[in-house]
């Protein structure tokens, strides 16, 4: 049994808009985009088939917005000074606005996009040579080697290497975005409105994944979801993450 890391999920209060931003953003495609909300991949594979390692980035409308600093944010690629010049001045045409959160004087760039959600522009840094433009999904936690334990079995995703502020894991097949687990201070008060979406294999079962996540700390969540197909989970540190059906 397993269940592995199959989309990042935002609320959004205009799903159709962001998306549009995001794929201009990093080159990808908008592949779904109606009343229920709205999907950008790096390809046009399908809702359930993102390449390996790059995670698609799904939109649902919510009537509220963005209130406070969000706890899982966007790395993003560039491959020279000059590219990252570029790639700022590109997102800033796009709608993204500077953004400061107190990191001071740094070389990476901190932005938010049309929402309000924070990411950053990277500096040139070997390590995400080969990652696609999207460098890391990188998730603020306080006790980063408990939440590696949990996210390495809940994504599916090995440790690939750790320091003193983070732990990043990487797709098995060493592809694509790193998810980073980096240390902060403060704990989690609200609810996210960025969180990631597990699922099972086709030949596993949803409830019996939720069951053995449920064993490794995670807890069931009511975020008043009703009837829904997908189960709401928190993990050990109270960060909300869906178990999707099997697909």
């Amino acid at each position: 049994m397993a269940t592995r890391l199959l989309h990042l999920t935002i609320d959004s209060t205009d799903p159709s808009s962001i998306a549009s931003f995001w794929a201009a953003a990093l080159g990808w495609e908008v592949t779904e985009d109606d009343p229920d909300g709205a999907v950008v991949e790096s390809v046009p594979t399908g809702f359930s088939m993102p390449r390996v390692g790059e995670i698609p980035l799904e939109f649902l409308p919510v009537a509220e917005p963005k209130v406070t600093k969000n706890r899982i944010h966007l790395d993003l690629v560039s491959t020279s000074l000059d590219h990252q010049a570029a790639l700022v001045d590109k997102v800033l045409s796009l709608g993204a606005t500077h953004l400061d959160i107190g990191q001071g004087d740094v070389p990476w760039v901190v932005l938010a996009d049309p929402e309000g959600n924070e990411f950053c522009v990277l500096e040139p840094r070997e390590v995400y040579r080969d990652t696609g433009p999207v460098a890391a999904i990188v998730m603020d936690c306080v006790d980063r080697e408990a939440m590696a334990a949990f996210w390495t079995v809940a994504s599916g995703w090995p440790i690939h290497y750790s320091n003193d502020h983070l732990v990043a894991l990487r797709s098995l097949a060493g592809e694509g975005s790193y998810l980073e687990l980096l240390a902060v201070g403060e704990p989690k008060k609200v609810k996210n409105r960025v969180h990631l979406d597990v699922g099972p294999f086709p030949e596993d079962d949803q409830r019996a994944e939720a069951a053995r996540l449920t064993e490794l700390g995670a807890r069931m969540a009511d975020i008043g979801q009703g009837d829904a197909a997908w189960i709401v989970m928190t993990d050990p540190e109270g960060q909300e993450f869906c178990v999707l059906t099997s697909r």
